[in-house]
Parts: structure tokens; C-alpha cells; sequence
């Protein structure tokens, strides 16, 4: 018994959703200093933004997840207000106040956006016309669904740790996350993708 698909045009907006659902941060590129062989034990996390809420979910998401691989981690809102943000001197003060070892800034470089294009289908209708016969013919059965065009927006991220005692650049990772659902799913996501790379870079623990 053949079963026949009421709606494709609904299955292929909806799969088109999924595809987009699933997209996730990718790495584009990574560095780390060989010669750093150190673990930080307590890091400053900076989100450079001018947004204070953006900058607040970024930096207690980091310091949730750094915290979670058992290294200590400083959210640096709670102790430089966002008038402060641009202040290096402060940020050093603090760094140095509070026993960092390490300062991570990570900032929003750019978006990019990404057009493609769904092509259409054919489909089988339901024989529920009767027969008449078979509702102008076999060629009635052919129904066509057109394409479309999805535009997927990417957010390009920088994320750097510095050694705080000699502010020398010790990792570095650049990044694109597909911009879908809410900011925090969105930051959760990119997040955990450099917590993993930091993990298997040595620098945080399991």
C-alpha cells in the first residue's frame, strides 16, 4: 500500500528548519604558544560589547562552564562597570587586585550571511478525486512545489587568553555560530565549543 504525502511543501519548510536548527559554532582557526605549558588557575573573563546585557549572559555562561572544568573564573562585570569596559588600566588593576593568572576577551568581529537556495519537488497527490478517470489523468499526479531561498546569518567571533603577568597572547580562536533561536541558546552553543577546544588545547581540565 503506497502512502502519499498530504503536504511537501510543510515536510521541506520543515526540514529546511531543522538543517538550520542543527547548525552549530564551527572553528575556522586555532592557535596556542608551545612554548605555554602552564594550566590557568583563575581567569578574568572580558565579553567586549557596548550591549550590557550581551556582555553580562557572555561572561557568566564562561565563567558557569570554566567553573564546571574545576578552574576558577571571574565574570569582569562584577567588579569593572560597563563605563569601565574600555578602561585597559582598570582591567589590569582588577586582574592583578583579584590574582588572575590569565585574562580571555572574546568580542564580536563581524556577521556574515549565507544564501542558498531549496530547489522545488514533485509530489503524489491522495487518489481521493474518484476516478473521473483518475481526475484528468495520470499527468494530474504530478504536482510541483517551487524552491525558495533561506538566508542563514553567521556571527563571527574572536575569543584570545592572555598570560596576565607578562599580557603576552597565549591561545587563540576564531569562530562562526549560526545566529537561530535565542541569545543564550546561541551563547551556550559557542561557549561550549571553546571550552572544548581549551580542553583538549591542555588548558583546562576534563
Amino acid at each position: 500500500m503506497k502512502r502519499y504525502l498530504r503536504n511537501p511543501a510543510g515536510l521541506l519548510i520543515l526540514v529546511a528548519v531543522l538543517v538550520t536548527a542543527c547548525a552549530s559554532t564551527q572553528l575556522t582557526s586555532v592557535w596556542k604558544d608551545p612554548s605555554y605549558q602552564a594550566r590557568p588557575t583563575k581567569i578574568m573573563v572580558v565579553g567586549v560589547t557596548k550591549i550590557p546585557l550581551n556582555r553580562r549572559l557572555f561572561e557568566d555562561e564562561f565563567v558557569r562552564q570554566l567553573k564546571s572544568r574545576g578552574t576558577d573564573a571571574i565574570a569582569s562585570y562584577t567588579v569593572i562597570p560597563d563605563a569601565q569596559q574600555g578602561d585597559q588600566a582598570a582591567i589590569a588593576k582588577k586582574v592583578a587586585e583579584l590574582g588572575a593568572d590569565t585574562v580571555l576577551v572574546t568580542r564580536l568581529v563581524s556577521k556574515k550571511f549565507v544564501q542558498y537556495y531549496v530547489p522545488g519537488t514533485l509530489y503524489y497527490p491522495p487518489p481521493y478525486y474518484g476516478n473521473w478517470p483518475d481526475y484528468y489523468g495520470q499527468g494530474y499526479h504530478y504536482m510541483y512545489t517551487p524552491g525558495y531561498i533561506v538566508d542563514d546569518e553567521y556571527a563571527i567571533i574572536e575569543t584570545n587568553l592572555y598570560e596576565a603577568k607578562s599580557n603576552k597572547l597565549i591561545w587563540a580562536a576564531s569562530s562562526e555560530t549560526g545566529i537561530i533561536g535565542s541569545d543564550q541558546s546561541l551563547i551556550q552553543d559557542y561557549i561550549g565549543v571553546i571550552v572544548k577546544n581549551m580542553i583538549g588545547q591542555g588548558l583546562l581540565g576534563k
